[in-house]
């Protein structure tokens, strides 16, 4: 079985709090955070654009009040 590497984002400083992204096909992207990298989320592009979009809209802004 082929491992893909994973890919440190950009925007992740030094240190902890780091979103990882392994795309191991053209229908899957792999996403998992450097405090829980057991814990993996899978997703599609098409899914993952969306979710982007709408998070650079503000259209989740409202999810992180309490």
């Amino acid at each position: 079985m082929r491992t893909h590497p994973w890919r440190k984002s950009s925007y992740s400083a030094q240190g902890a709090n780091c979103l990882y992204v392994s795309a191991p096909g053209n229908a899957t992207i792999r996403l998992r955070e450097s405090d829980e990298p057991d814990t993996i989320l899978t997703t599609n592009p098409t899914a993952l654009g969306a979710l982007i979009r709408s998070a650079k809209a503000g259209r989740l802004d409202h999810l992180g009040t309490a």
